[in-house]
Order: structure tokens, then C-alpha cells, then sequence
């Protein structure tokens, strides 16, 4: 019993009848008090750790070496770029930031919501910059989203997408970037607050606020009602990037409104003040998407507002031939494993960017116009000898009105 009394913890030199507890090991000796305080090092050790390794996974780059690398897939849109670039790299370096830093100043997230008519490349640049981070981005579409209880998707189902493209590892897909395409579809159908429950409107709009202020969610890996008995796993959004895109159609007529209201009476705009009514989306504000339909509450979740202009016809001429994966580009690689030389002659190429702007389709139009001109190239070529295929506009011409592109007409 005294030789008892006489062991001591080997780290702090407390008597055995000073501890709770003293475990024993080969040569030494160890007390409660010293294994929490050795299991609270541990464990900010760990913490420290992980935000190193976050570091040297995550190769943060500057806003202007953002914007040079979405130069390379995507025509003009200055701006969106720009906005686009400062937001990504702000939410970053908030991630970056030691999780167990002194300093009381918490960076927020700002998620960002691009407005811009279909075909402007809006998914484009989101996609274009999770490519260059590598980090995990899911694309979901706002339209089939209902609330909780309702036939359609639950908005837990945007995380179960997010999850799959980090393959199930939670940890990476907390810091991916969900982009939410067609967020003006669930604006609320009415002025004034639904008596009636709107629930693929409003509703979603409620449910979705969670999502991206940050919270812990429990997400069904499988998605969600189908698989009721499966285990949910909790991922926590606060360092989700979210970006919302839409088409707002009609919302130009909610700007004019707006804008022209404020030019009447002795404070009315100066003439230099001009307003460019051909690009009227540049003066949106987040009022305008209040006005729309979207709840006060999820506008001021999507901070970073920004737009994508219309493209006009230099723009889709450049976007046909320049960026990186241009779709011209890509023709030329598709008929180049078959060993055939293409090209397109200029006269071709303004003759497919004029069709693309009487049918207003963007830059998918383009796309379209091009699968209807090589069809039948790119189907009887690979059976052939022939080594070349050089378009002209009159080749481009024949191979159009053999198609029932030719019964589209520009929208009025």
C-alpha cells in the first residue's frame, strides 16, 4: 500500500492521491488531468494539420490570374469575369484562414447570383472556374425543387449531387461550388405573400436559405424520399460556394420602370447620363430582383450580383473560333482522329454567326447550326478516302435548308 502511495504521474509529478486516476505503463506513469490536456494539444494539432493540408490541396490564385485563365474559355462578359474572379477569391482566403487564428474577425462567404439571357454563358463560367480550382461542382436545376413533403426534389437533393461529384468524401465537398441554374423559375408567383401554400415558388426560396447562409444538413447520399431506410450524412454548407443563374425573363421591363421613374421632375438625368437601352441589364440592382419575385431574405444571401451582356455578332464570331475549346475546335479534333483535315471559311463562319442572331438562341445556337452544316460529313467521311473537308457558305447554305432549321423564324 505505501509503495502505491509513492507512485507519481511521470509528466506533472502528482502523488497518486492527488489524481482521479493514474495509468500505469511500462516504466512510467500517467494522470487523468495529463491525458485531457495532452488529448487538447492532439486535437488542435489535428485542426492546425488540416488547415495546412487544405493549403497545399487548394492552390489559391490571385483575382487577375483568375480572370487571364476564364479569358481562355469565355468571349467578353468583362464585368462578370471581373466580379466573378474577386468573389472566388475571397471565399477562398476564407477558407484558407487558420481554423484555430486569435483574431475575432470572421470572414463571411459571398455567394453570387449571374443574371443573363439563355446561351450568355453563365453555367459556362461557373463550370470554367471549379475546372481551374479543382475542386468538386455540381450543376442542379431550380425547377424541379419543391418544398418538403411535395411530389419533386427536396433542396437537401443539391448536397446529395455535390456529394457524388466528390465521391462521398464530405470533408472535399465542403468547400465545392454548387451552381443553381434557372433560380428565376421559383420566384414567387405573386406580389404580395400566397394565401395558398406556394410551394415550388416560395417555398423552395424559404428552404433554400439555410443552404446558403451555412448549416449543418443532413443530406441522403442516394436522394433523399426514395431511399427513406438509407443513413443521412451531415454536411455543413458554411464553405459551399453557391452560384445562382437565370434568365429573369422580363425583368428589362421592372429596370426601364424603375429607371425612368427616377428621371422625372427636376431630378431628371442629365443628358450625358444616357441610358444604353440595348443593354439595359447593366443597371440592374438587387431591388429589381426583389421586385421580380425573389424574397428579401435569399437576395441578401446572394451578395455578389452581376450580369452577362446579350452577345452580339462580333461576340459569337469570337466565341465560334477563340476560346480554348472553341466549337470550331472541337470539330477540327473530332475529324482529325479520323484523319481528316477541316476548315471553315470566313464567309462560312459570318454566314453560321448571322443565322445564330436571327434565331436569338445565343451561343448554343451556334452549336445547333453547326451539328445541321457537318451531319452528313461527320457520318460518311469515317467511310471514305476523302482526307478534307473544306465549308464554304455555299456548302453551309445547302446543308441548311436540307434541315427543319429553315422553318425557324427570328423572334419578333
Amino acid at each position: 500500500m505505501a509503495k502505491d502511495e509513492n507512485l507519481e504521474c511521470s509528466f506533472c509529478g502528482r502523488k497518486k492521491s492527488e489524481t482521479n486516476l493514474l495509468i500505469a505503463g511500462m516504466d512510467a506513469h500517467i494522470c487523468d488531468s495529463c491525458i485531457e490536456q495532452a488529448h487538447g494539444i492532439v486535437e488542435e494539432e489535428l485542426l492546425y494539420a488540416e488547415s495546412l493540408n487544405l493549403s497545399n490541396e487548394l492552390v489559391l490564385k490571385k483575382p487577375l490570374e483568375i480572370k487571364t485563365f476564364l479569358d481562355q474559355y469565355i468571349i467578353g462578359q468583362e464585368a462578370t469575369k471581373k466580379s466573378m474572379s474577386v468573389a472566388v477569391y475571397n471565399h477562398y482566403k476564407r477558407l484558407l484562414q487558420v481554423k484555430n487564428d486569435d483574431n475575432d474577425v470572421e470572414i463571411e462567404k459571398s455567394n453570387i447570383i449571374l443574371v443573363g439571357d439563355t446561351g450568355t454563358g453563365k453555367t459556362l463560367i461557373a463550370r470554367t472556374i471549379a475546372k481551374m480550382l479543382d475542386v468538386p461542382f455540381s450543376i442542379v436545376d431550380a425547377t424541379v425543387l419543391t418544398q418538403a413533403g411535395y411530389v419533386g426534389e427536396d433542396v437537401e437533393s443539391i448536397l446529395s449531387r455535390l456529394l457524388q461529384a466528390a465521391d462521398y468524401d464530405v470533408t472535399k465537398a465542403e468547400r465545392g461550388i454548387v451552381f443553381i441554374d434557372e433560380i428565376d423559375k421559383i420566384a414567387r408567383k405573386g406580389d404580395n405573400p400566397s394565401i395558398t401554400r406556394d410551394v415550388s415558388g416560395e417555398g423552395v426560396q424559404q428552404a433554400l436559405l439555410k443552404l446558403l447562409e451555412g448549416a449543418v444538413v443532413n443530406v441522403a447520399p442516394k436522394g433523399g424520399r426514395k431511399h427513406p431506410e438509407q443513413k443521412f450524412t451531415e454536411v455543413n454548407t458554411k464553405d459551399i460556394l453557391f452560384i445562382a443563374g437565370g434568365a429573369f425573363a422580363g425583368i428589362e421591363r421592372m429596370i426601364s420602370k424603375r429607371l425612368n421613374m427616377q428621371a422625372v421632375g427636376f431630378s431628371a438625368s442629365l443628358s450625358e447620363d444616357k441610358i444604353n437601352e440595348d443593354h439595359i441589364l447593366q443597371y440592374i440592382i438587387p431591388s429589381d430582383l426583389k421586385s421580380f419575385g425573389l424574397i428579401p431574405e435569399i437576395v441578401g444571401r446572394l451578395p455578389v450580383l452581376s450580369h452577362m451582356n446579350p452577345l452580339d455578332e462580333e461576340m459569337l464570331r469570337l466565341i465560334l473560333t477563340e476560346p480554348k475549346n472553341s466549337i470550331i475546335k472541337q470539330y477540327k479534333k473530332l475529324f482529325e482522329m479520323d484523319g481528316v483535315h477541316f476548315e471553315v471559311q470566313d464567309d462560312a463562319l459570318q454566314y453560321i454567326v448571322g443565322k445564330a442572331v436571327e434565331y436569338k438562341l445565343g451561343a448554343r445556337g451556334l452549336r445547333s447550326l453547326c451539328e445541321a452544316i457537318l451531319t452528313d460529313a461527320m457520318f460518311e467521311l469515317p467511310s471514305t478516302d476523302e482526307k478534307e473537308l473544306i465549308v464554304s457558305k455555299e456548302y453551309a447554305e445547302i446543308k441548311l435548308t436540307k434541315t427543319t432549321l429553315k422553318k425557324l423564324r427570328a423572334v419578333s
